[in-house]
């Protein structure tokens, strides 16, 4: 890649860590993002499994540029960095912590589960998925997670072996009653080759907003968009019944935004959220860096 010194406003990077005691908060491999219910501009992410030693949330004030990370929270278990986790998801529980989503592996018992943290990152509660899920596991299960009410909404990435071809799970789980439930989501057909499926969702006003990728790069990628669902189709259904199908609408097409600075496209838009004042942010994946060229995309996109 070639890059020029000018003196106009910087174009990357678009997103950085400040400097604690003379060294800059160390980062990489955004995987979720989330929003402060009440401040404008103050968002969360946690890092994949890339960093499993070292699982974490991240605030970023996004008022400036580069939107800066401002403050690293250590995701842990009894005072030691929580093991086992691979964290994609973040959403606010309403009492000052955090729900986390994480993607499960059952082969490297890495469990699928969601974590209720306090605000200091600490692990008070595991929810696993249910046994009747698991039974139908595949490799690629929760990318994002989001709250309405007392139930939380999960977004599992890719169909597991009960769903039909192209159509993926939105799972609820009710905080109050501890039951499980599910929708249906149609994704888009691969336009070439590889496989499409969700990487996000967050809910913002009667909707909820879905991120749904291909897992192509460079001139090959071609699906990395935002989807629309309005809240009254989320009537989630026990697992056991025929599980009812959502529509959605296209909000906004981040392939623009990925071709902004005449790079490679990369393929992980991982991370979307809408902030206090009704504002839209989105994240890349950067992989840790881990073959791959390493840039994060960070942006907004006005008024949601």
């Amino acid at each position: 890649m070639v890059y020029q010194i000018g003196e106009q406003a910087i174009q990357y990077p678009q997103i950085e860590s400040v400097m604690i005691n003379g060294r800059p908060i160390g980062w990489g491999a955004l995987s979720g993002l989330s929003a402060d219910p009440e401040t404008p501009d103050t968002l969360y992410a946690v890092n994949d499994s890339f960093y499993r030693s070292q699982p974490s949330i991240f605030e970023i004030d996004a008022s400036q540029t580069p939107a800066k990370i401002t403050r690293r929270i250590p995701v842990t278990r009894d005072g030691k960095a929580a093991q086992k986790l691979d964290l994609e998801g973040i959403t606010p529980d309403g009492k000052g912590g955090f729900w986390l989503a994480s993607e499960g592996k059952t082969s490297k018992l890495v469990p699928h589960a969601l974590y209720n943290v306090n605000a200091e990152g600490e692990i008070k509660q595991e929810i696993p998925f249910p046994a009747e899920l698991l039974a139908v596991e595949k490799r690629f299960g929760a990318e994002g997670i989001t709250r309405i009410g007392d139930t939380l909404w999960v977004a599992i990435q890719r169909p597991w072996k009960d769903d039909p071809a192209n159509i993926v799970k939105l799972l609820a789980y009710n905080i109050a009653d501890k039951t499980w439930g599910a929708v249906r989501y149609p994704l888009d057909k691969p336009a070439d080759k590889g496989w499409v499926g969700l990487s996000e969702i967050t809910a913002h006003r009667d909707a909820v907003y879905i991120i749904e990728r291909d897992n192509q790069l460079g001139s090959k990628a071609a699906i990395k968009r935002l989807y629309k669902v309005s809240m009254d189709q989320l009537q989630p259904v026990t697992l056991d019944q025929p599980l009812p199908l959502v529509s959605k609408q296209l909000a906004h097409d981040f392939l623009p935004d990925l071709q902004a600075l005449n790079g490679i496209t990369v393929d992980k838009i991982e991370g979307f959220t809408i902030d206090a004042a009704g504002k839209g942010f989105a994240v890349t994946d950067n992989d840790g860096v881990d073959d791959s060229t390493g840039e994060t995309y960070f942006f907004g996109l006005g008024k949601m």
